[in-house]
């Protein structure tokens, strides 16, 4: 829950710090920065200070960050929790073009809607045990455990 800002830096810097130590053109870091805030719902913030950010915010600005590198593996924990109802299709679509991008993406979430649709294998975990692990394909329409068809049957995935 705590998203690993640098208190001290605006928006822009948070989402350049990688680039910029990367020593990535300051055009490219520019263009690179503005585009991933605009897509996250932040295009006039880049001056702003993590303090001046509500949580949803924070947390599309750590996102943003992460991928600004094109990273080859992305680890997310539940990445829409916080976030408007309308910026959670912004940011599955982010992680759809990165997953297709061939970013290699492991993530825990409740959006089932999204796994059926994007996962290429999916790990049921109840109660800190693995429960069930299949093909996302096979796990949505052929669930073997009882726990994993109670719980696609109550979320209405099966």
């Amino acid at each position: 829950q705590d998203y690993a800002l640098f208190p001290d830096k605006t928006v822009f810097d948070n989402v350049a710090y990688g680039l910029v130590n990367r020593k990535v053109a300051r055009d490219v870091v520019q263009q690179r920065v503005q585009e991933l805030l605009t897509l996250v719902g932040l295009p006039h913030s880049g001056s702003k200070y993590p303090s001046q950010l509500s949580g949803g915010q924070q947390q599309r600005t750590a996102i943003v960050r992460a991928v600004a590198l094109n990273p080859k593996v992305l680890l997310l924990d539940e990445v829409t929790s916080a976030l408007d109802p309308e910026l959670v299709g912004e940011v599955l679509e982010l992680i759809r073009d990165l997953k297709k991008g061939g970013t290699t993406i492991i993530m825990a979430t409740h959006e089932m809607a999204f796994a059926r649709e994007v996962a290429d294998w999916v790990v049921f975990i109840d109660k800190g045990v693995v429960v069930e692990e299949s093909e996302a394909g096979e796990f949505f329409s052929n669930p073997k455990h009882p726990r994993t068809k109670e719980f696609l049957t109550r979320l209405n995935a099966i």
